[in-house]
């Protein structure tokens, strides 16, 4: 299990490696291609986007990962339990954001532009939600080449797409480009499914038991989807209603749409991609850890947890150092090798002493995760946004621009992570008590 584990994380960084740098260069070519008011406009459709993944997603693919990681169940069936509830939801979510699409544009993001990037949203859930769910299935085997892999050519696809497609789309006009941007995704996520396609068993045999979904799966999904999804939905609810707030607020105070819009775009399109690119370390390690740790949790073996969550947040900590010291010291060189700018670096030096914190997340949450603490992952994360949110909302009054959401971010980011920590050290003080010292 350590040679497979310790395999897994390196084909994992090795792979998000690769991904970051490809998805660096969509990046740079995205954000001088549609400009600060397309990245503006993207940016603001984002939260209703992260809602709608959320909801659609419902947090399968971390149910498929954890049962078949466990080796006790027909892990063909799981799948087959899976796909059902997941377009149901797409459905329900698809008509939904269809039909409400005019009215979030206009009554609460309050630019009429975001009506047909919604929509654009909605034709590319079921495409992202189909992926994920045979992703995940490669995840809970801990065979990670599949994923890498269909990671990079994803990737490939829309490298090639956006430099077409964008740019003769942005002729016509920025509401154009940016539904080209979201439907991107339908393309390259449906050439991801088929890569991780191919890499099935070759003699892959299917009985009508292995396709009927079974009561008792869907049962075991649910149990594990739905406390995880409901802290998710949560929090992307809170995001959903972050720009909201924000230009409710501001604009109540003074401010101007067009500064808010910019301003919100700067943060969210620039300055916190731009501190979260070398996260894919992290989010690695996190991806090969949450088996593993599944896997000794059945085994009652604390103590291997104990040592690989060590090991892990060392790693993550030390990632998290190096990426904050080197943005510290050339946000200007970072900021305009990227997106061609210096916008944003103030609040990029606000932000980044905090994301130390960012960067132990991933493993924390894994490993809540996989010890069964789905519940208190929720709590947290909840606990975190909310405080982020009351933060906005009271700080938007002191007409400090743009820095409420700045501090706001510090404080959910600061919060959830400190109550990771203190709910993993209650579970390892219960199951790992300290010897007591002889006399």
């Amino acid at each position: 299990m350590k040679e497979k584990f310790i395999i897994s994380t390196i084909i994992l960084i090795i792979g998000g490696f690769i991904t970051k740098i490809l998805g660096l260069f969509i990046k740079i070519v995205m954000t001088r291609t549609i400009g600060i008011e397309g990245v503006s406009l993207y940016t603001l459709i984002l939260p209703t986007f992260s809602l709608a993944m959320t909801i659609t997603q419902l947090s399968l693919p971390i149910s498929i990962s954890k049962l078949v990681s466990e080796d006790k169940y027909n892990n063909k069936n799981i799948l087959f339990s899976t796909i059902p509830i997941s377009i149901i939801i797409n459905i329900l979510v698809i008509s939904i954001l269809i039909f409400s699409s005019k009215y979030l544009a206009i009554n609460l993001l309050h630019d009429e532009r975001c009506i047909y990037p919604l929509i654009a949203i909605s034709l590319t859930l079921p495409f992202i939600s189909m992926s994920s769910i045979i992703r995940s299935y490669f995840f809970g085997k801990q065979q990670m080449l599949p994923h890498v892999i269909s990671n990079i050519v994803e990737q490939l696809t829309r490298i090639t797409l956006i430099i077409t497609l964008v740019p003769n789309l942005m002729k016509k006009s920025i509401v154009s480009a940016v539904c080209g941007v979201v439907l991107v995704n339908v393309i390259s996520e449906t050439v991801s499914f088929l890569i991780l396609f191919f890499f099935l068993p070759n003699k892959l045999h299917l009985t009508k038991d292995d396709i009927k979904p079974k009561r008792r799966y869907i049962k075991n999904i649910l149990d594990i989807s739905i406390p995880n999804t409901s802290g998710r939905i949560v929090t992307s609810i809170f995001y959903f209603f972050e720009p909201i707030i924000l230009m409710y607020i501001l604009r109540k105070v003074g401010y101007s749409e067009s500064f808010i819009s910019t301003e919100y775009g700067i943060i969210e399109g620039y300055v916190l991609p731009l501190i979260m690119l070398p996260n894919f370390f992290t989010i690695a390690l996190s991806n090969s850890l949450l088996p593993t740790i599944s896997k000794y949790h059945s085994l009652h073996d604390y103590q291997s947890i104990k040592k690989k969550l060590k090991q892990a947040l060392i790693i993550s900590g030390t990632i998290g150092l190096i990426v904050v010291i080197v943005l510290y010291s050339y946000p200007d060189f970072f900021l305009k090798l990227i997106y061609n700018t210096t916008y944003g670096k103030n609040y990029l030096l606000f932000l980044l002493p905090s994301f130390i914190f960012y960067y132990l997340q991933p493993p924390l949450a894994a490993t809540l995760q996989g010890i069964n603490r789905s519940k208190e992952l929720v709590t947290n994360e909840i606990t975190g946004i909310i405080l982020k949110t009351l933060a906005i909302l009271f700080l938007s009054y002191f007409r400090i621009g743009i820095y409420s959401l700045v501090i706001g971010i510090i404080i959910n980011i600061t919060v959830t992570t400190l109550l990771h920590f203190k709910t993993i050290k209650k579970v390892f003080n219960y199951f790992l008590p300290k010897r007591k010292k002889r006399k």
